[in-house]
């Protein structure tokens, strides 16, 4: 690595990261601001991230389902800074349900939230990007991209898209210095998994409880991987999915994914040594398959 590179990878760059309010999208603003870099942390809601200003960030309200809103921001830092540098899309919720029982207006509103929101930021920052031919885009996917649990399939099918866009964005993009960057978490503690087990509670769009007892074991399951157990064990923090964005915007070749926690690289491992078949059977160990008498 040339000296000149070290120095350029070095420079603070304007950095905008959605969803900012808890989690990695908080734990993530707060060290890239203390690195000296010029933050934008944004949520939909000022009050939910003003306490980011004291730790250096600028705020903006930003809501990844609002088109004006999203147009707003990039105008904002591009008329300050001519450019976004960084874009993290970070984004996103999880909700649980079987594919029937999940009211098809539930199954939109994920997808305007972890898939869309992501893809119109991107698309607004990067002709400012283009002009610079210099740019870093990194998308939160999930280990969830790249195996599917029971009961999660419109969540993990979210993520599987931003797994695709971002494989076919970093081959479209290069020629123009742009580089994109997948970060693939684990079990975290963050309250995502409250939010998963909660979207359980509203009503269903089948028209009988043919899943009451699934959803019940995988609200169970879900709640217990991340508080006991093996896999409890292995779970990140918050901070350590911060540390591997802060290593994809600031190293001079970044890899295209880094999956952090070793529950992911456990599962991960697992589920590529093993057919379809075998990991069906693995997870009826954890799960109850609907309607088994």
């Amino acid at each position: 690595m040339t000296t000149a590179m070290q120095k350029k990878t070095d420079a603070p760059r304007v950095i905008l990261i959605t969803g900012c309010s808890s989690g990695i999208g908080r734990a993530t603003a707060i060290r890239l601001a203390a690195r000296g870099h010029v933050v934008y942390a944004s949520a939909r809601k000022l009050a939910a991230i003003a306490d980011l200003e004291q730790h250096g960030c600028r705020l903006l309200a930003l809501d990844v389902c609002d088109e004006a809103s999203m147009a707003a921001a990039v105008r904002a830092i591009e008329a300050e800074h001519g450019a976004v540098d960084v874009l993290v899309n970070n984004a996103g919720y999880s909700q649980s349900g079987a594919i029937e029982a999940v009211p098809l207006e539930r199954v939109r509103a994920q997808f305007e939230t972890n898939v869309f929101g992501a893809v119109r930021l991107i698309q607004l920052v990067l002709p400012g990007m283009r002009r610079r031919k210099a740019g870093r885009i990194v998308n939160l996917s999930s280990m969830g991209g790249r195996l599917v649990f029971p009961g999660g399939g419109f969540y993990h099918a979210t993520k599987y898209a931003i797994e695709a866009i971002s494989d076919a964005l970093r081959f479209e993009v290069r020629a123009f210095g742009v580089q994109v960057v997948l970060i693939e978490p684990g079990l975290i503690r963050t309250a995502f998994s409250d939010a998963a087990v909660g979207s359980m509670d509203a009503p269903a769009a089948a028209d009988d409880d043919a899943y009451g007892e699934f959803h019940a074991a995988v609200a169970r399951a879900t709640k217990e991987s991340y508080e006991k157990g093996p896999l409890a064990r292995l779970a990140g923090e918050a901070d350590d999915v911060a540390r591997a964005i802060e290593k994809a915007i600031t190293v001079a070749r970044p890899r295209a994914r880094y999956t952090v926690s070793g529950s992911a690289r456990l599962l991960l491992a697992q589920r590529a040594l093993f057919s379809d078949r075998v990991w069906d059977a693995f997870l009826r160990t954890s799960f109850p398959s609907p309607g088994q008498a």
